[in-house]
């Protein structure tokens, strides 16, 4: 079976969006990363801004509430389709939908929103997760201009909201390993991680085929 789609899940910092574009560049395939979230929010008619405040993570405990709230209360049902309340539920609806087109056309690298699990079913799927030392990505998280204490906070909870997401939606204790084909450490360099990725998948499909 020859491989069609890569899917890559990563630590927040770790450079597995940079990872992944090197990897679709060199491939010649199309990049879903940017791209996905600009679909959802066509697909959904609001912001990409508000698409990315619910991607891959849960909604907070205040919001879960007033959507119970929401939802029960006569008042409630009869504005909620005109506030049009994105949320984690239907981004992660859309991205349920539309995943599977994407991978059916193949010849894709998707990054995140649970694609690994999303697709995990499909032999023609490969798997991969990048990680970093912690130091790592604080230092990378620094060259984009965050200081110290936001990197070193945003290393620690986009991660935790990431594993919460995963725990939930599809009862996987973040980031189950036995749901990837490989693991890949950045702290070896980028472009040394994306030649063990197209590596590993160059034989794979060779011993499949």
């Amino acid at each position: 079976m020859t491989i069609r789609v890569i899917t890559l899940e990563r630590e927040y910092g770790s450079g597995g969006g940079e990872i992944a574009e090197k990897v679709a560049s060199r491939m010649a395939w199309k990049l879903w990363d940017q791209l996905l979230t600009e679909e959802i929010a066509r697909r959904l008619d609001c912001d990409c801004r508000a698409v990315e405040e619910h991607e891959e993570r849960r909604d907070p405990a205040y919001y879960r509430l007033l959507k119970s709230f929401m939802r029960g209360s006569f008042e409630g049902s009869l504005n909620a389709p005109r506030l049009k309340m994105v949320d984690t539920e239907c981004v992660r609806e859309v991205v349920q939908k539309i995943l599977p087109v994407i991978a059916d056309e193949g010849n894709c690298v998707i990054v995140g929103r649970g694609s690994a699990f999303h697709l995990g079913h499909r032999p023609d799927a490969f798997h991969v997760f990048v990680y970093a030392p912690f130091q790592d990505k604080v230092r990378r998280l620094q060259s984009r201009g965050k200081s110290e204490k936001e990197a070193m906070e945003l290393a620690e909870t986009v991660d935790r909201d990431r594993a919460a997401f995963i725990q939930k939606y599809f009862n996987v204790g973040w980031p189950g390993r036995h749901r990837f084909h490989l693991m890949v450490n950045s702290g070896m360099g980028e472009d040394a991680a994306v030649g063990i990725i197209m590596d590993a998948v160059a034989r794979l499909a060779s011993q499949r085929s």
